[in-house]
């Protein structure tokens, strides 16, 4: 195991009812301002119960932070927290709303120039706005973390960053409240979860095997009860379990001491920015060519996760990794999650040497957990995914 550092501060909140403890959570004489997407909120309830917490407070609203969300979007809160002088962030939603108020909560105090720097040269955050989240969708984890990814609609790029002071102060996570979800996005959730597991565990033997076991216990449970909540997201216990497998998917522990990988998530950040398909949908796209394209050097732990996951015992090592490959891909396939970027686009033609020229362009010169894929290589992956 590698040495590591782990710190997480998030308080968790989970469960039914619990939005009256919500005024306890933030300080007296807040001017808080409520981020929020599409208005699903105002039909499930969460709206109202989170103004009659906080009826004590000066609460002002934002709503309108996209799937993917937006830094011109974010921008727009920024220039209304400086007019309204807001002193408390409230993201409620999914990890989209959670994403967007981290950077949101950066850029308000960036004096440095443009806050896209953040992101695109990754100036370090000095100084943030406190906030907290309000889960109501299983997916990102970021309601647990310091990590946000924003997209700029003008030149079609998604990037990302992370601070020591972008961790929300408090998360509540409310399974019920995904109850009306439609299933696209219960879908999303679990890729998304299964993913965000695979680039911290799909590398190669570090000697860690409680990490190991900790990752595959969430792949296994998410194997369990995704297609549960997918079936029927009022399923109040299945929820629960997919939406705290989502948040420990990705806060931080099941990466200590392990290498990671991240290249999914970097190759399928751009399918979002060229063509706007959902974030998780792009990793399902990616990730089979990408551990295809890199057998040699997951081999190992593909076939461990074949055995250990799907319950692959037949084969020589290779070929229970292929076959670990197959049983990923028929998972998603259960979901109605396609896995070929043909079958969300048909203006795919050129779009792996528009990446690879991209990656180049930033200096991106390696990838992956060895720091050994090159833009070629990413050409390649996503010539396969076609």
């Amino acid at each position: 195991m590698n040495n590591f550092e782990f710190f997480n501060p998030v308080k968790v909140i989970f469960g039914k009812d619990q939005l009256g403890k919500l005024s306890a959570q933030i300080p007296a004489n807040k001017r808080v301002l409520m981020i929020y997407g599409g208005g699903s909120i105002l039909k499930n309830g969460v709206h109202a119960a989170i103004i009659n917490s906080l009826k004590d407070y000066t609460v002002l609203e934002f709503n309108g932070i996209e799937p993917n969300p937006k830094f011109e979007t974010a921008m727009k809160v920024v220039e209304m927290i400086k007019a309204k002088k807001i002193d408390f962030l409230l993201a409620v939603g999914g990890g989209s709303v959670i994403d967007a108020t981290k950077f949101i909560a950066a850029a308000a105090m960036y004096s440095d120039g443009d806050p896209w720097d953040i992101l695109a040269k990754r100036k370090r955050v000095k100084a943030a706005l406190p906030f907290g989240a309000v889960l109501t969708l299983p997916a990102t984890g970021s309601e647990m973390n310091n990590g946000a990814v924003i997209t700029r609609e003008a030149t079609h790029e998604k990037l990302s960053f992370m601070s020591p002071l972008t961790f929300p102060l408090f998360s509540f996570l409310l399974p019920d409240a995904a109850a009306t979800l439609p299933q696209r996005q219960v879908a999303n959730g679990v890729v998304d979860a299964f993913m965000h597991v695979m680039e911290q565990y799909m590398t190669f033997p570090a000697n860690a095997p409680l990490q190991d076991r900790f990752a595959e216990s969430i792949l296994q449970t998410l194997v369990e009860e995704g297609p549960k909540a997918y079936a029927n997201p009022a399923n109040y216990e299945a929820m629960s379990n997919l939406m705290w497998s989502a948040t420990m998917a990705l806060n931080g522990l099941i990466g200590c001491g392990v290498p990671q990988d991240w290249a999914v998530h970097m190759i399928g950040h751009e399918l979002t920015a060229q063509f706007g398909i959902d974030h998780a949908r792009t990793l399902a796209i990616i990730a089979p060519s990408h551990y295809a394209y890199n057998l040699e050097s997951k081999k190992e732990k593909l076939a461990q996760f074949g055995q250990r996951v799907w319950g692959i015992t037949e084969g020589t090592l290779e070929e229970k990794a292929t076959a670990a490959i197959k049983q990923t891909v028929e998972f998603f396939h259960s979901l109605d999650v396609d896995t070929k970027l043909s079958d969300y686009t048909d203006a795919y033609k050129g779009t792996a040497q528009k990446i690879s020229t991209r990656f180049t362009e930033r200096g991106w010169a390696g990838l992956g957990e060895h720091q050994s894929l090159t833009p070629s290589d990413v050409e390649k992956i996503v010539e396969m995914s076609y």
